[in-house]
């Protein structure tokens, strides 16, 4: 049995920047301050560290819980309007192949699909509504839950175990992300993590913090699952070391190359007697 997290922004929809413009009204609103969102990186973090950020950015202080919570009111409000607007002008999609991806997914006995992600949870939805996706989860960590993604990720496992009602493994819990802090956050919980690069992530960083899987997109489902163990390695890859490699070196082998280590032998010890005949 497995449990898969998917992260959002990025790794099911690409909302046309709906929450950056909402959150940027609201600060202006509040504050005053205008285009906010443009004096820090919002992508990877959580809707709680956004807010506070914003909030230090436009009235140098702290925020206390009331600020907070005014500026969640205040998103929530604007967050329709500005998906809406993002569909209406065609810059709402899905990250291409997602839908076969979760409808194979929801079909499995085994799988059970949820959200890890940074958004707050009423933001989540609203996101998620136009795109039809919201029927494939039933439960998930949010942005709300905590400021650490590694929490959020481990929210949702106990959220999906308190349904379930069964315990899991940390090797049966798979990370979907586009960004090299879902990896990080999916390591730090001690989870496999998996990456689209057609989200919203540095894609340097992203190969410097060595996600298990890395794809354009869901276009192809073989190597995501593969990955997941749903479905055989056409090249006869023993599981154990495909997925879960003991170090870095071996993973990047197995996951550029497709080959295990005897593969990597066999393949020295021709070239030496090469070299030998020579």
């Amino acid at each position: 049995m497995k449990i898969i997290l998917f992260d959002i922004d990025g790794t099911l929809i690409k909302a046309g920047g709906a929450g950056t413009k909402a959150l940027n009204k609201a600060i202006e609103k509040l504050f005053g301050a205008k285009n906010i969102c443009d004096t820090f990186s919002l992508q990877g973090c959580t809707d709680k560290t956004n807010f506070e950020t914003a909030f230090i950015k436009a009235c140098s202080r702290k925020p206390s819980k009331k600020d907070i919570d005014n500026i969640t009111a205040e998103y929530l409000k604007l967050l329709p309007s500005e998906v809406a607007k993002s569909v209406k002008e065609g810059i709402y999609k899905k990250i291409k192949g997602i839908n076969r991806f979760l409808l194979f997914l929801s079909k499995q006995k085994d799988v059970f699909i949820g959200l890890g992600t940074g958004n707050i949870k009423d933001g989540a939805l609203l996101k998620l509504k136009p795109s039809g996706l919201l029927k494939f989860f039933t439960f998930g960590g949010y942005g709300c839950d905590s400021h650490i993604r590694s929490r959020v990720l481990i929210k949702a496992v106990k959220r999906a175990e308190k349904i379930i009602g069964r315990k899991f493994e940390s090797k049966d819990i798979y990370i979907i992300g586009d960004t090299h802090k879902d990896i990080i956050a999916a390591k730090e919980a001690g989870y496999h993590s998996g990456i689209v690069f057609d989200g919203f992530g540095d894609k340097n960083l992203i190969m410097k913090n060595a996600p298990e899987l890395m794809a354009d997109d869901f276009s192809n489902l073989t190597p995501w699952l593969i990955w997941l163990g749903l479905k055989k390695d056409p090249k006869g890859i023993r599981r154990g070391t495909y997925v879960c490699p003991d170090t870095p070196i071996e993973h990047a082998h197995f996951g550029m190359t497709g080959m295990d280590l005897g593969d990597m032998g066999e393949g020295i010890k021709k070239l030496r007697r090469i070299k030998n005949k020579g």
